[in-house]
């Protein structure tokens, strides 16, 4: 895998999403070698053209000379767990090109737009040498934020005509994009969509400073000179320790023409050397970290409670809660203090 055997990396991240314990030692193993590949995430509602716009990025990279891994999560069923992948299908021309690896994931009933093992199977990739990893994310709605704490960029695509605008700022998805996205720009009301977007930029405050932007910086007319433009204030303000706000641009491109779409990845780019010269880079290393960390940690509590409390005890507290005899916070309660005594018991025995 490490060679880039693309069978081998396949092989690898079946193992991986099936097998939990083999999911632990591949991460073990491969850990070291990750942290060098640039993540881009991609996520918007479903129809604005989210597939099509990453098959058009994956080739644009590639002329770049870079080699691209792609990871599209598409929904499960809730009644079969099965899943489409139509994804994969979408980018079959992409199947032939040595430098493209394109993995489709199942969601398996995870929220937040991404599965379970979105994660690792992008550290597999990124061990693997690849330089830029594509993470395109279900669609199924305004929730799927979860890609910010995956993603070093986030790419939030819309399109006109969907009525996506309101949704957009109801939702608070606005705020996780580094860049926006209008596709299918060659629609009527596009122009209506970017004014929008661009007034939404300037009406919201950032949630969290450290994680995102600001102003408005670069529209469909002057992508690359923006590109240059904030590349290189980026470059000065870190060099006299201004911490400047990334301005968030509003890209449009018709993906199905490729219209649009070098200049969505001169900013990709632009957003990378951002990130590295002041210092975003690292505190997004160490805050997806710390939320990957906190996630590992909640799992495994659940699992040792579960282990550690008899399955009869769970279901009477359950039943006590559903018949209203007692609150769910007086079983929480029960089954940690269950859980504690079964562990000092283990320890006294030890």
């Amino acid at each position: 895998m490490r060679s880039g055997h693309r069978r081998s990396i396949a092989r690898l991240i079946t193992i991986v999403e099936n097998d939990e314990l083999a999911s632990r030692q591949a991460v073990a193993n491969l850990y070291a070698d990750t942290g060098k590949a640039h993540i881009v995430g991609i996520t918007g509602p479903p129809g604005s053209g989210k597939s099509t716009l990453v098959n058009e990025l994956a080739k644009e990279f590639r002329k770049r000379s870079c080699r691209v891994g792609i990871v599209a999560i598409d929904p499960s069923s809730p009644f079969s767990g099965g899943a489409l992948l139509g994804d994969r299908v979408r980018m079959q021309d992409l199947s032939g090109d040595s430098g493209i690896f394109i993995r489709s994931m199942a969601s398996r009933g995870s929220l937040g737009g991404l599965a379970k093992m979105t994660g690792n199977v992008v550290k597999i990739l990124d061990a693997a040498g690849y330089d830029i990893i594509l993470v395109e994310t279900v669609g199924a709605g305004q929730a799927e934020v979860d890609i910010a704490s995956t993603a070093h960029t986030t790419l939030v695509i819309e399109a006109p005509g969907m009525g996506d605008e309101i949704q957009t700022i109801k939702a608070g998805i606005l705020e996780i994009a580094d860049i926006l996205v209008v596709n299918k720009a060659d629609r009527p009301g596009s122009e209506r969509t970017i004014t929008a977007l661009k007034v939404m930029i300037h009406m919201g405050a950032p949630a969290e400073p450290d994680r995102h932007h600001g102003k408005l910086a670069a529209t469909s007319e002057n992508n690359s000179d923006n590109m240059e433009d904030n590349a290189t204030s980026s470059k000065t303000a870190a060099s006299k320790g201004d911490h400047s706000p990334w301005e968030v641009p509003v890209l449009a491109t018709v993906a199905v023409k490729g219209e649009g779409v070098s200049g969505v990845v001169d900013q990709i780019q632009a957003h990378k050397r951002f990130l590295m010269y002041s210092g975003e880079w690292q505190k997004r290393e160490l805050a997806r970290s710390r939320q990957e960390i906190g996630q590992l940690l909640q799992a495994e509590f659940v699992k040792q409670m579960a282990s550690a409390v008899p399955a009869a005890e769970q279901e009477a507290l359950i039943e006590a809660v559903a018949e209203r005899k007692i609150d769910p916070y007086t079983a929480v309660n029960r089954l940690f203090a269950h859980a504690a005594d079964q562990a000092w018991n283990r320890l006294g025995s030890g």
